[in-house]
């Protein structure tokens, strides 16, 4: 299928590792050019040339994006680099678990604040855009309750509700907003090796809840956020896209 990417401008926050690293790869092997941020400059300077041996535009500039100047500025410079912007995807998140005061802050600052200033600072250009979309990355843990119930999932479903609204208040401009919930996700480096590392038998107690006897992939997550953020993907707005492995079991009506 020809998602007809080729040639859109794409930001994608988190650009560097993980599920983020795998969403910007996807985009530009689509055609779409693409900007990224994290917050080490030496591992954006190294995702964007690799971006750029795919044969398209790639920008990138360290930012934290729980700081709203900081994230303003990368979207201006963004913008001014690819010629524009259609697509934003808000990936980072600041894997906020303890319930502890300073996490419950770093989480609005990071996933909630950075989504939503991510989103408006994109905004001027997406409303000139004729392929417009907005995909935020959620969790399964805003669905059910579970070992990250506190800061994380609680943002997390929080961005749901957020993107959903986003959804119905923007149709009328044909900006389309949608949000990916992955499930357990495995790569090196990543929270879940991590773990595995660290504390094994969580990682057993939780590899046994997916039916599938495995976790997803950073490109599995990738795929379905890619595809959302395209145009083959038109007429789907308003939708959070469970990408689990039949992880969770609440139903989504």
């Amino acid at each position: 299928m020809d998602l007809e990417l080729e040639g859109l401008k794409a930001l994608v926050t988190g650009g560097t590792k993980g599920i983020g690293a795998a969403i910007a790869q996807t985009l530009a092997r689509e055609g779409a050019h693409v900007a990224i941020c994290a917050r080490h400059a030496d591992e954006v300077a190294a995702s964007v040339q690799a971006l750029n041996a795919r044969g398209v535009k790639a920008f990138g500039a360290a930012c934290d994006v729980g700081n709203a100047t900081a994230l303003k500025a990368w979207v201006d410079a963004a913008r001014a680099a690819l010629g524009g912007i259609d697509v934003v995807i808000a990936n980072v998140s600041a894997l906020a678990i303890p319930s502890a005061e300073e996490s419950w802050q770093r989480g609005f600052d990071v996933d909630m604040m950075g989504t939503v200033r991510l989103v408006e600072a994109a905004m001027p250009s997406l409303e000139q855009s004729a392929h417009a979309a907005i995909v935020t990355i959620s969790s399964v843990s805003a669905r059910e309750i579970d070992f990250a119930s506190g800061p994380y999932g609680a943002f997390k479903a929080a961005i749901v509700h957020y993107t959903q609204g986003l959804a119905y208040h923007l149709a009328a401009k044909r900006i389309r907003a949608n949000s990916v919930s992955p499930g357990n996700t495995y790569f090196e480096g990543g929270v879940w090796n991590q773990i595995e590392q660290g504390n094994p038998e969580f990682f057993k107690q939780a590899l046994a809840l997916n039916p599938t006897g495995r976790m997803g992939t950073p490109q599995e997550m990738a795929n379905a956020t890619v595809f959302l953020a395209s145009p083959a993907a038109s007429f789907i707005t308003g939708t959070n896209l469970v990408v689990d492995g039949a992880l969770t079991k609440g139903v989504q009506l």
